[in-house]
């Protein structure tokens, strides 16, 4: 029997390949350091953390059906996430993210999303189908791994326009692809300082102006993050920032979706503006550590 999913996490699964180094790192370095593949992508990284904190989440997505895409269904299936509506491609290999970090962050990383972008509106179809509830009324997890004219139109779709849309860009160069629900003031727009400049088309020193002017340009809610300096959540007038704990960095791949995870996870729970902060700060400082298992 299909489990209920308490949340739909829509975009980005893929496989992880992370080269990191305990040492600082610049272009044309070569270090010493570990090579990992795991499963990841935002939409998957921010379901297996929704799993972490005890929710049952549901991946929308594409997947290549070949020997790669079979492992790393069963390995979300694994993690607690339900497969069921992910669209499986006779066509389409399974997508890859590779990235070099060293002890000073990130290096440089590629995203291999292509065939997300080629599935297009097919990995919406358990929505259309009535494989889920329609429009849908839960929580939505979204991220900008989707074309842009894909993510236009659902932040116009009457199939979740009911939703609690939850939307992160995926990384600085995809940032402008969440426009759509800039103007439309749909959702809770999740980005870090650079995102939110770009969005705004200004340079920001800190999170309380990014948020700020996010709202401004017509941001229903906006959450801005600025690695270890405060981060904020803003809507309407109120403004909370909080500082996030100090702690040694050992990873940085998928610290934004942890926050993000957490952050969701604590209001699905009931809290509050600055205590759901407050959770999503101390969880991404965990992650950070390498104290969060994956």
């Amino acid at each position: 029997m299909t489990r209920t999913p308490d949340i739909l996490c829509i975009g980005s699964v893929l496989w992880d390949v992370i080269g990191r180094s305990e040492n600082a790192m610049r272009q044309g370095s070569d270090m010493p350091g570990r090579i990992t593949r795991l499963p990841g992508g935002v939409a998957l990284n921010i379901g297996m953390a929704l799993a972490r904190f005890g929710l049952t989440p549901a991946l929308l997505s594409a997947v290549g059906r070949d020997a790669e895409g079979d492992e790393l269904i069963a390995a979300c299936t694994l993690r607690g996430l339900i497969t069921d509506h992910v669209y499986r491609s006779d066509d389409l290999p399974t997508d890859r993210y590779m990235a070099v970090e060293g002890s000073n962050g990130l290096i440089a990383a590629i995203a291999d999303a292509h065939s997300l972008e080629a599935a297009g509106d097919k990995i919406l179809r358990p929505l259309e189908d009535g494989s889920l509830p329609a429009p849908y009324k839960g929580a939505v997890a979204l991220d900008g791994n989707l074309t842009v004219e894909l993510l236009a139109s659902m932040a116009q779709s009457p199939l979740l326009a009911e939703a609690d849309l939850r939307v992160a860009p995926a990384s600085p160069g995809k940032a402008l692809r969440l426009t759509p629900f800039l103007k439309a003031g749909r959702g809770t727009l999740y980005v870090n300082l650079e995102e939110a400049g770009l969005l705004c088309q200004a340079s920001f020193d800190d999170s309380p102006t990014a948020a700020r002017a996010l709202l401004a340009r017509g941001a229903r809610r906006a959450v801005v993050t600025d690695g270890g300096n405060p981060a904020t959540v803003g809507q309407g007038n109120d403004i909370i920032t909080l500082t996030p704990p100090s702690v040694h960095v050992a990873r940085v791949t998928g610290a934004g979706d942890t926050f993000m995870a957490a952050h969701v996870a604590a209001e699905l729970g009931g809290a509050v503006a600055q205590p759901a902060l407050k959770a999503a700060l101390d969880a991404a400082a965990l992650y950070v550590s390498g104290e969060t298992k994956i």
